[in-house]
């Protein structure tokens, strides 16, 4: 799967990462507009999936193990492009990786909390360390996959917490 085109954000944040959204035949399917779609492409869930990840490569993977199942109606590579991409695209769910510049996942998952997103989070870092998992925890984490278990995990990760059910990668 390649990204063809970037949507630029509002004017008031020129310093934040485009919110990158595929624009292959496909495509209707980000925006819920399954009506310009064939029935085979649909994917079997209308939940909506926002991803973050500063690494391009892996918002590429965790779209193409997702897409299929979820609705993924937006990909971010910061985090006030999260921010700005869940307000406006209400997502059900939010991947968001712990480690990224200038605002981790941590801090992304409170500010969505604080602007009122009730989208489920799940994490996904290449962290497996205790402590990190706690604070995933208390930061609003249903959600906690490793990104060495992306392949395996992310698609039951997001499914367990759209159900309201947590789910953790287990230990390497």
């Amino acid at each position: 799967m390649q990204i063809n085109r970037s949507v630029p954000l509002s004017e008031t944040t020129p310093q934040a990462a485009p919110i990158l959204i595929d624009t292959n035949p496909e495509s209707a399917r980000d925006f819920d507009l399954f009506e310009h779609v064939a029935p085979e492409t649909k994917p079997q869930s209308t939940t909506k999936v926002l991803l973050v990840d500063d690494s391009e490569l892996t918002l590429a993977r965790a779209k193409s193990v997702l897409s299929a199942r979820f609705a993924v109606v937006g990909m971010a590579t910061n985090g006030q492009a999260a921010l700005e991409a869940a307000a406006t695209l209400k997502p059900d769910v939010v991947v968001l990786d712990i480690s990224m510049p200038g605002m981790t996942g941590f801090e992304v998952a409170s500010r969505l909390r604080a602007a009122g997103s009730t989208a489920q989070l799940v994490f996904l870092t290449v962290h497996e360390e205790k402590e990190l998992i706690l604070a995933a925890r208390n930061a609003g984490a249903i959600g906690y996959v490793v990104k060495a278990r992306l392949a395996s995990d992310l698609e039951l990760a997001v499914r367990e917490a759209r159900a309201g059910r947590p789910f953790q990668s287990p230990p390497s």
